[in-house]
């Protein structure tokens, strides 16, 4: 997204190179992505450092992928991957008060004995999950497989911000081995 008015700063610090000023004709690069819809307004899509690049050279947002996922009651974080792969992955993580709810609806134990992603109704629910967010996007930009982690993300362990965003870098870092599976077979 640009922007150009009155109300437009003067710039915005960047630590690595001091004030970063609009362009030359005024514009600020804002980098957020954006879509106009047809009654004119602007739906903020994601980020533009966020964007993957397949390996078929496929542009993917995940934040729609991401957003629509964190809405189901039994997923608690969600991180679509996918750079210079040759599909989308995603790596999930269980909202526990959910879960246990949905487990005792169902008349199950509320603590399995086995770790979540052994759970294969549980998997098939999440599967159904990422089957309604899929049809969100085109097939080159859908989640093909996706791994349950056995634990969620936090701002105490690093993986997310204090306005609870994402810390891609760290949760890549951390689950290197989970993402390298979903790519193995």
């Amino acid at each position: 997204m640009l922007v150009l008015g009155g109300q437009v700063l003067r710039g915005y610090w960047d630590p690595a190179g001091g004030v970063v000023p609009p362009g030359a004709d005024g514009w600020l690069a804002t980098g957020d992505l954006g879509a106009l819809d047809d009654d004119g307004y602007l739906t903020i899509t994601g980020r533009k450092k966020e964007i993957l690049v397949t390996s078929g050279g496929k542009n993917v947002a995940p934040a729609p992928l991401e957003s629509w996922l964190r809405a189901h009651p039994l997923i608690s974080q969600c991180l679509v991957v996918g750079d210079r792969r040759p599909y989308v992955g995603a790596l999930l993580t269980l909202d526990a008060e959910g879960v246990a709810h949905w487990r005792r609806m169902r008349g199950g134990n509320v603590a399995p004995a086995g770790p979540p992603a052994g759970d294969e109704e549980l998997r098939e629910v999440l599967q159904r999950a990422v089957d309604e967010a899929n049809r969100l996007v085109s097939r080159p930009e859908s989640i093909r497989r996706f791994a349950i982690l056995p634990v969620d993300f936090t701002e105490e362990a690093g993986r997310l911000t204090p306005s609870m965003k994402l810390r891609r870098e760290a949760i890549m870092r951390d689950f290197a081995r989970e993402i390298e599976g979903l790519y193995a077979r």
